[in-house]
Parts: C-alpha cells; structure tokens; sequence
C-alpha cells in the first residue's frame, strides 16, 4: 500500500466525522428554528389544502385530433367546423392508433373521432361522434367537452340552415375522461402542489439559512478549521434534503387520504425524481446565498427566481401552450416544468417512460451543473 493510499484511508473517516458534526449542527438548528419547522411541515400542509379545495381554472386553445374515418360530405364538413373553431388547434389523423399516441405523449388533449359509418348512421338518425379527453386536469377536461358539443351544435345548426334534414338529436356524442374518470379538479392541483412544497423547501429555506450564517459571521468562524467547502455544502445540503423528503410524504399523504387522488406510476420513480428536483432547487438556493450575504436579499432573489416561476410558468396554474411563444421558450430553463410533468405523468397516467425519461434526464443535468458551480463559488469564497 503506498503512502497515498495510507494517507487517503485516515483522511476518509476524518472528512465523514466532520459533515456528521455539520449535519448534526444544522440539524439542531432547525429543531431550534421555529421558522424552519413553520416552512418544512406547517405551510405544506396548509398549502395542500388551500389549493386542493380552493383552487379552480380556466384554459384557451385546445390541441385535439380529428380522426376522420369517414370521406362523406357530412363527415367532413363536421371536421372542418372543428378546424374553424376559435377554440380547438386540430390535426387530422386518419387512423384512431396514431390519435392515442399523441394523447399519450400530450401533444393533443383530446380526440374527435368520426366513425366510418357516419354518413349512414346519420342518414338513418342515431349517428354517434367519439370524444375522448385527457382528464389529468378536469377543469381543462370540462372545457374540452363544451366545445366539442358546442362545435358539433354548430355543425347541426349549419346542416338545417342549409334546408338539410336533420332529426332531433341524429348525432349522439359519447365522451370518456382519460387518467381522470372522476373529472375532479383537485386530482391535477394536489400532484403539481408538490411542485410548490419543494421549491419553497429547497430553495427559499436553504438561502435563508445560508445567508443568516453569513450575517453572524458563524461560516467565517468556519474558515479556520479543516473542514473543506464541499464539506460545509454537504452539512447544508443533507439536513434540507431530508426536510424536503418529509414534505414530499406529507403530501403524498394528504394525497391519498385526504383527497383520494389515484397514484398509478411506481413509488420508487416518483421518489426518484422528486429527489432529482431536490437537489435541483437546493443547489439554487446555495447558489443564491453564495452570491448574496443578506437574509433580506436572499428571500427577494431566491422568491423571483425559483417560486414565482414555479406557480406560474411550470404548467401547474396555467396551460403553457396558451402563454405566447417567447414566455414559452423561458419555461424551458425552468425545472419546474419538467417535474410538473412528471408528477402529472406518474399520478394519474402512471409510468409512461416517453415522458419520464427526457424529463428526468433534464432534472438529472440541472441538479449536476448546479451542485457543481455552487461547489466552485462557495470554494472560491472559502479559499
């Protein structure tokens, strides 16, 4: 054995006792910090039930598909008043596999199917038109129904003003919610309220807490010991960690107990990637009380840059596809986006690795670039 690997082996536990000590320290800390104990258990559960019970919304322009099966006048005509509508974004499809692909990888919120007996059945008065739509959020589900039976109104009203013959009620529309049978709201809100629990968390504790350290001069009383800056970040990181693991469980809890919503993905990959997100929104946070020293600054900051966007551009308030496209293209730097998906993903359509994994991979690429260059800033400010 040479003498770097004798030296390596004695420094090992030395630097395992030294983050112990850090952890148990902040650990402490927040057992002692009443603000700490009101941000990681207080105000998720607070916030699981205000949005889980008080929250509605709105949406505009729906991406549906059209499966035109049937090449009649009638069948056509009926499409195109979909195509007209103010309200849909439609693609026409030819074939009803490749409609439920796109509703699979949601590119479309719900599907408009023509049979191929349409015309016939028409001529014959009980001719049916298929609505399916994705039911994650029930509200924009609501909607999605409305329009469709207000368009295919629409279409009858054109047919008699055209002196057409049209029996009461020929077209009968059968609709169907998917990943949402029960068509309630707070099944899409209580998912994405995660969201929220671990951004508050990660990001906007974490540099509080960094920045009170930096005003009582405690991390400058650290700078003469030998503890190493990857050390101190770890100290911080695991204890917030952790803390950010309870509110996860909280409102896995509140859930699937308080709200019934069904869960049918698997347990270990949304724990996965909400530990993903976590390390995403903690290294944020190191991040923002490394550049700034002032408890005041750091809450102003970390609010503009992580929660804010988080309510309101990561898809869990308001459907991204009706913001306009230069708000659209600044989602995409926004991890909240892509754990807002997932959580939608496995929640209520379950493991649909199309979306989990591209999602997870940008999670995975945020968390590394940023532990690392807050690693790199924090060394630069010890050193």
């Amino acid at each position: 054995m040479t003498l770097a690997d004798q030296l390596h082996q004695r420094r090992a536990p030395a630097k395992v006792r030294r983050v112990w000590a850090l952890v148990r320290k902040e650990t402490y800390q927040i057992g002692r910090d009443p603000s700490s104990i009101a941000i990681g258990v207080v105000l998720p559960v607070l916030l699981i039930l205000l949005f889980g019970y008080g929250l509605s919304l709105d949406v505009r322009h729906v991406p549906v598909a059209v499966v035109l099966e049937d090449a009649s006048p009638e069948a056509r005509e009926l499409a195109a008043g979909f195509q007209l509508s103010p309200y849909f974004d439609v693609q026409l499809v030819t074939s009803m596999p490749h409609a439920q692909e796109l509703m699979l990888a949601r590119q479309v919120d719900g599907i408009v199917r023509i049979r191929p007996d349409f015309a016939r059945r028409l001529s014959l008065g009980d001719a049916e038109v298929q609505l399916l739509v994705h039911g994650t959020d029930a509200n924009r589900a609501r909607i999605i129904q409305s329009y469709a039976r207000g368009a295919v109104g629409q279409w009858m009203a054109r047919q008699a003003a055209e002196g057409r013959e049209v029996a009461p009620g020929p077209v009968v529309l059968r609709e169907r919610l998917w990943f949402n049978e029960a068509n309630e709201s707070h099944y899409f809100l209580v998912p994405g309220l995660i969201v929220l629990i671990m951004t508050l968390i990660g990001a906007t504790l974490t540099a509080l807490v960094m920045a009170r350290e930096w005003e009582r001069g405690t991390l400058e009383a650290l700078f003469v010991t030998p503890v190493q800056a990857d050390e101190i970040l770890l100290g911080k990181t695991i204890p917030y960690f952790m803390l950010g693991m309870v509110g996860l469980v909280l409102c896995l809890l509140a859930a699937r107990f308080l709200f019934h919503v069904p869960f049918r993905g698997s347990v270990w990959v949304l724990t996965g990637t909400s530990m993903l997100y976590l390390l995403v929104v903690l290294g944020l946070g190191l991040l923002i009380s490394s550049a700034v020293k002032s408890q005041l600054i750091a809450s102003q900051v970390a609010l503009l840059v992580t929660f804010m966007p988080a309510v309101m551009l990561s898809g869990f308030l308001f459907d991204l596809r009706s913001m306009p496209a230069p708000v659209r293209l600044i989602t995409y730097a926004l991890p909240a986006r892509y754990y807002v998906t997932l959580l939608q993903t496995v929640f209520l359509a379950g493991d649909v690795w199309g979306v989990i994994l591209p999602n997870a991979a940008v999670l995975a690429s945020m968390a590394t670039v940023l532990l690392l260059l807050t690693r790199r800033v924090t060394r630069k400010r010890l050193t």
